[in-house]
């Protein structure tokens, strides 16, 4: 846990879940700036009506604590991403402050006709312009007359075509001079902008399987079908019988979705902890499968583990006969193995005995060192000259 240091105060931050060693910040510059931009341009001693602020990607919660710890005392969060979601409350918790001061809300929150309009953005641009266009065409349409928006990123994630969908969708926008090598993204929305809408979901056919795939903005490989859910898809376990199979990372849902179209009495739960994941998932299943019968089969669920689901009750202990899995390797720009990991180690406390993790990953991660220090065993299904498909089970 580190100290931040900017003039609404000092704050102690950790991301969520707080791992040993974890060697990433809680934030990063261009939380700094943006903080920064906000105290500069509140002259201390006026009391102006206070703004409705919306933070878009905050992370786990930098740009709220210092929102709050400044007066601010209408501050919507709106991020995909459940982990940030839990983080902001325990940061908020932690310096002191009511969780319930600011409002958290999914990528799909200003959805809603009665959204209240919102003066102020904050927003820390993303890495994947699928997703800044999409959150773009969603905030706009509640924008306040005379609304400000101010995005910032580190120098090298701003790119001519991140200022080209900020113009497009919004209006006129300036860049800032860099600052620990972070910069500012200033836009002020035209009065007479087109409506524009979000180009997501999107409807992707498979190919060979004949499935097709509602991916919205946020969804890994949300264009194509990424070449390692390919190979796990070629090398799936037959399931039979009203078996209990859980898709953890599930994406798009397109391997729980793979197993369900060949075991229709397997009732097939999709966790993840990306709010646009889950809404594929769920989307993607009602589409190939009907909605009928992703009532009744299956499970959506946002979480943080398979114990700690936003809503409903968490996975029964030992009552789960097959897991499937993608884990993701990057966390944040950095690459690791701290969530396959936890991934594994969940698998293994959801699992029945005799119940299976089938597990696809990149050849150089070397999996099967840890699945043999969680489940004592460990099997190659299938390898190519990049991935390899692992089979460990709970004995």
């Amino acid at each position: 846990m580190e100290t931040l240091v900017v003039p609404q105060g000092e704050f102690e931050l950790a991301r969520f879940p707080v791992r040993k060693n974890d060697r990433l910040r809680a934030w990063d510059a261009a939380d700094e700036y943006l903080l920064q931009h906000v105290a500069d341009s509140r002259p201390h001693g006026d009391q102006p009506a206070e703004p409705a602020v919306l933070v878009v990607n905050g992370g786990p919660g930098a740009l709220a604590v210092g929102l709050v710890a400044g007066g601010a005392t209408d501050v919507r969060v709106m991020s995909d991403s459940y982990l940030d979601h839990v983080g902001t409350e325990e940061n908020l918790r932690r310096n002191g402050f009511d969780p319930a001061a600011v409002t958290l809300m999914g990528p799909f929150g200003l959805d809603a006709p009665e959204a209240p309009p919102v003066d102020l953005v904050l927003m820390k641009i993303p890495k994947s312009s699928a997703l800044l266009e999409d959150q773009l065409c969603r905030i706009s349409p509640h924008l306040s007359p005379g609304a400000v928006v101010v995005a910032a990123a580190m120098s090298k994630h701003i790119h001519t075509s991140t200022l080209q969908l900020f113009e497009r969708i919004l209006g006129p926008t300036t860049t800032s001079l860099a600052r620990k090598k972070a910069r500012l993204v200033e836009c002020s929305p035209a009065a007479d902008r087109e409506p524009a809408t979000s180009p997501w979901p999107a409807r992707i056919p498979t190919g060979g399987g004949g499935l097709v795939l509602v991916n919205h903005a946020n969804v890994f490989s949300r264009e194509k079908l990424d070449i390692g859910t390919r190979f796990l898809l070629d090398h799936l376990p037959a399931v039979e019988g009203p078996a209990h199979v859980v898709d953890l990372g599930c994406g798009n849902g397109v391997v729980g979705l793979a197993i369900a179209a060949t075991a229709p009495e397997a009732h097939v739960t999709f966790v993840d902890e990306s709010f646009m994941a889950v809404a594929s998932a769920a989307a993607t299943y009602a589409e190939n499968l009907g909605e009928d019968r992703a009532a009744t089969s299956a499970r959506f669920a946002v979480g943080d583990t398979l114990f700690h689901l936003q809503s409903g009750d968490p996975i029964e202990r030992g009552s789960i006969d097959l897991v499937v899995n993608n884990p993701p390797f990057h966390d944040d720009h950095a690459v690791g193995d701290a969530i396959a990991w936890q991934m594994f180690t969940e698998a293994h406390g959801a699992l029945a005995i005799g119940g299976e993790l089938r597990v696809v990953g990149n050849r150089h991660l070397a999996y099967h060192a840890k699945l043999k220090r969680i489940f004592g065993n460990c099997r190659v299904v299938a390898s190519n000259s990049k991935f390899v498909v692992y089979s460990a089970l709970r004995t």
